[in-house]
C-alpha cells in the first residue's frame, strides 16, 4: 500500500529534526515526505540539510496558506497521484520504529476503514485488572484498564456531567474522553474522532473532505472537526500497538489567554459538528461542563506552580464564553 507522509511545521527546526530521525529507523518508509513549512525564517530549510531523508519534498508555503488547517490542505494537493493512504503527524513527535507497519495493518484488518490514527504513549499508568472489576470514583476504567482519573472529570462525575459515550467518541453534549483514554492494549478500537498530529486517512476521503480554514493558526479542535465530519460517510479506528511519543514543544504555541478563548470557541464549534441542533438538556449540559472547566482553571492559580498561565487562560475561556452571547463561529 503506497502512502505519503505530511508533516506541517511552523519554526520548530530541532523537534523536527527528531522526528525525522525516527522516520529514517522505520521498518515501513514512507513512499514520500512531505514537509509543508509556514516558517517566516530559514532555520528550518538548515534543518533539513542534515536530515539526509530520502523521498523528502520541502515545501515553504506563502504567507495565505499558513496555519495548520492551510498547510495540510497544500500538502494533500500535492501528494503522489497513485498514493493510496496520507498520514499525518506533527513536527514534535518522535515513533517507535514499527508505527507505519503497524498504523497500515490497520487498513488491512479493516478494509472498509476511512481513517487510522496512532497511539501516544502517555506518563499515566495504565493497570489491567479484568473485565469484573469495579472502578472507584477517581479512576477511569475501560475494556478492563483502569488509570487514575483527573479532577475535572471527577468533578463531572459528582455532578452528573461525565461524557456517556467511551473514549474518542462526542456525546450530545460534547466534551467527550479523546482517544487518549483508550488502554494500551494493542488493539484497534472503532471510534469517531482521532487526533490529527497521529493520524492517516485513505486519499479517497479528500476528494469529499478538507481540513477547515476557520480554525487559524495553531488550530485547537481542528482534528475533531475533521473526523467527526469524516466519521458521519464511513469508518474511524485507533490502532494502539501502533506507538509514538508527544512531546508538546512549546514554541509555536498560542499564548494561555488566547488558548483559552480557542478552548471555549473551538469547543462551541467542534460541538456543533456533532450536533447542529442541540436540545435544551444539551445546551445546559455544554454550557455547565464550560463553565465548571473555567472554575477548575481559576482554582489552579492556588494549586499550581505555573498560576500566571493558570490565571490567563481562566480569563481567555471566560472572554471566550461571554463572546458567544455576541458572535457565534460559524
Amino acid at each position: 500500500m503506497k502512502f505519503s507522509l505530511i508533516v506541517c511545521t511552523y519554526m520548530r527546526p530541532d523537534p523536527l529534526l527528531k522526528l525525522l530521525q525516527s522516520v529514517q529507523l522505520q521498518t515501513l518508509y514512507p513512499d514520500e515526505i512531505l514537509i509543508i513549512d509556514g516558517s517566516t525564517n530559514d532555520q528550518t530549510t538548515r534543518a533539513l540539510e542534515k536530515a539526509n531523508c530520502s523521498n523528502l519534498k520541502y515545501f515553504l508555503v506563502p504567507k495565505e496558506a499558513r496555519g495548520l488547517t492551510k498547510q495540510r490542505n497544500y500538502g494533500i494537493e500535492r501528494v503522489e497521484k497513485d498514493t493510496a493512504v496520507i498520514c499525518f503527524l506533527d513536527d514534535d513527535i518522535v515513533l517507535e520504529p514499527d508505527y507505519f507497519q503497524e498504523l497500515l495493518k490497520t487498513y488491512e484488518v479493516y478494509p472498509e476503514a476511512l481513517g487510522a490514527g496512532g497511539y501516544i504513549i502517555e506518563e499515566t499508568k495504565c493497570d489491567f485488572v479484568g473485565y469484573d472489576y469495579k472502578p472507584k470514583t477517581a479512576e477511569f476504567y475501560f475494556d478492563g484498564w483502569k488509570r487514575k482519573d483527573g479532577t475535572r472529570f471527577v468533578m463531572r462525575k459528582k455532578l452528573g456531567l461525565d461524557s456517556d459515550c467511551p473514549p474518542g467518541y462526542s456525546s450530545l453534549y460534547s466534551h467527550g474522553r479523546s482517544v487518549g483514554f483508550l488502554p494500551p492494549s494493542g488493539k484497534m478500537y472503532e471510534v469517531e474522532m482521532l487526533m490529527g498530529g497521529v493520524s492517516s486517512f485513505r486519499k479517497e476521503v479528500f476528494k469529499t473532505q478538507q481540513f477547515s480554514t476557520y480554525f487559524e493558526g495553531y488550530g485547537l479542535y481542528e482534528d475533531a472537526d475533521f473526523t467527526l465530519r469524516v466519521a458521519k460517510t464511513g469508518k474511524l479506528f485507533l490502532n494502539t500497538a501502533a506507538q509514538l511519543y508527544h512531546y508538546h514543544d512549546a514554541s509555536g504555541r498560542p499564548n494561555q489567554y488566547q488558548y483559552g478563548k480557542m478552548v471555549v470557541r473551538n469547543g462551541w464549534y467542534v460541538w456543533r459538528t456533532k450536533n447542529p441542533k442541540p436540545s435544551l438538556d444539551a445546551q445546559l449540559k455544554w454550557h455547565s461542563i464550560t463553565l465548571l472547566l473555567t472554575v477548575i482553571r481559576f482554582s489552579n492559580t492556588f494549586t499550581t506552580s505555573k498560576r500566571k498561565e493558570a490565571l490567563t487562560e481562566a480569563f481567555g475561556r471566560t472572554v471566550g464564553w461571554w463572546s458567544l452571547l455576541v458572535s457565534k463561529p460559524k
